[in-house]
């Protein structure tokens, strides 16, 4: 009998509890990153391990991804760079520059509407939207 991962349910217990956004923003990273500590006291982060490295034709790419956890409250932020130098992290939605993924295991409601209308009164945000996660066919590349 051979043992195999099931990658279905990895994916699925990755995004347990989650809810993501997508930002349209003119910001580069640090700027946007800078804004958010600014408003909303969130402190991302990044380190070596939290960049997300692709190949594709026979190229290399990383993608930045900055880490919030609220130590008070349990929610883990995690702010990804959908693009880099002309390619997408998630190509099904090139049209975004940032995904914004939130664990939150209380699904609050209210934070997460909050959280929107704040990050839309950053100048340089054009639009905040959630995802739902049956439109990321790519969502793999979220957990690498």
């Amino acid at each position: 009998m051979k043992l195999r991962l099931d990658d279905d349910q990895m994916s699925d217990s990755f995004f347990e509890d989650t809810r993501i956004l997508g930002i349209v923003c003119s910001l580069k990273n640090y700027q946007f990153c800078w804004n958010i500590e600014r408003l909303l006291q969130i402190d991302f982060r990044t380190a070596p391990d939290l960049q997300i490295p692709m190949e594709k034709n026979r190229r290399s790419y990383s993608f930045t991804v900055y880490e919030f956890i609220h130590t008070s409250s349990g929610k883990e932020h995690y702010l990804y760079s959908n693009k880099h130098e002309g390619e997408f992290l998630l190509p099904e939605l090139q049209h975004l520059d940032f995904v914004w993924l939130v664990r939150d295991p209380f699904q609050d409601n209210g934070f997460l509407l909050q959280l929107q209308q704040q990050i839309r009164s950053i100048a340089g945000v054009q639009m905040v939207i959630e995802v739902p996660h049956d439109k990321i066919k790519s969502r793999d590349n979220l957990q690498r």
